[in-house]
């Protein structure tokens, strides 16, 4: 009889060694089943009244083990595909947020030197502006004082008969003669008579010219009344502390002494 046939029918539980062999024989292959048996052995020595026992186990086949290890592999290698996946969307998105930025950064900055350009444009404007029109006074104030340089006797004399011959005659607003006038209508229309073309009205008439001290009048200077270029009212000294004016609607045209009205200006255009 084979020893295959000496074995009991009943069979005793294996012990944690062998459980160990089984698995590690389920892994191995046939590594395993040698594993099995250098692990069974100490088990069957140690029960010497225990009869001998012969255990089958399953073992897996080299194509087994190969399939596990290349499906090991291959997640792996999804896994490393996954993280670079990963690594490479978050460089991109670093690199996008940096552009962004610079971008920002450009358009404020070409933003601020347009605001500059706009500032500096209209300063420059301001100041040609303001050149401008000093230029344009600068120039009315030496034609007037062109005008002026002719001799004075004759034109003052002429200057005077015609203011004298004026007085008594209506004051009304806006008027230029020859039967009424208001103030700056009576010293327009009186230098007119020597050449002169003054400006309409008292506010530019009390810059027309050189400005002089009240204590050093000349006859045919012009007196006015309120600031230098924003007077509101003239009227022409006539020597001897006296001046001639178009002085109000009750008035008329008058000859009056300083004392009566106290001019705060004079120019001098003759």
């Amino acid at each position: 009889m084979s020893p295959k046939a000496q074995i009991p029918s009943h069979r005793k539980p294996r012990s944690s060694k062998m459980n160990t062999a089984l698995r590690a024989g389920m892994t191995g292959g046939v590594m395993g089943t040698i594993a099995l048996t250098a692990a069974a052995a100490p088990a069957f020595a140690a029960d010497k009244n225990a009869p001998a026992e012969t255990v089958e186990m399953p073992t897996l086949s080299t194509a087994d083990s190969s399939a596990l290890a290349a499906e090991s592999l291959q997640d792996s290698a999804q896994q490393f595909q996954l993280q670079q996946a990963q690594r490479a969307a978050a460089e991109e998105a670093k690199e996008q947020a940096k552009e962004n930025k610079e971008k920002a950064k450009a358009k404020a900055e070409a933003e601020r030197k347009a605001e500059a350009a706009r500032k500096a444009a209209l300063r420059t404007k301001a100041a040609e502006s303001k050149s401008a029109e000093h230029a344009s006074r600068s120039t009315e104030r030496a034609s007037l004082s062109a005008s002026a340089s002719a001799p004075q006797g004759g034109n003052v004399a002429t200057l005077l008969n015609f203011l004298r011959a004026q007085v008594g005659k209506s004051y009304v607003m806006g008027a230029t003669g020859p039967s009424a006038y208001d103030c700056s209508g009576l010293t327009q229309a009186a230098f007119k008579q020597v050449g002169i073309n003054l400006p309409r009205t008292s506010q530019p008439q009390s810059t027309a010219g050189t400005p002089v001290s009240l204590d050093n009048l000349q006859p045919g200077d012009i007196l006015y009344w309120g600031s230098a270029g924003s007077a509101y009212h003239v009227a022409v000294y006539v020597g001897g502390g006296k001046f001639i004016g178009a002085q109000n609607s009750s008035t008329g045209v008058v000859e009056r002494p300083m004392s009566y009205d106290q001019p705060t200006g004079a120019v001098r255009v003759l």
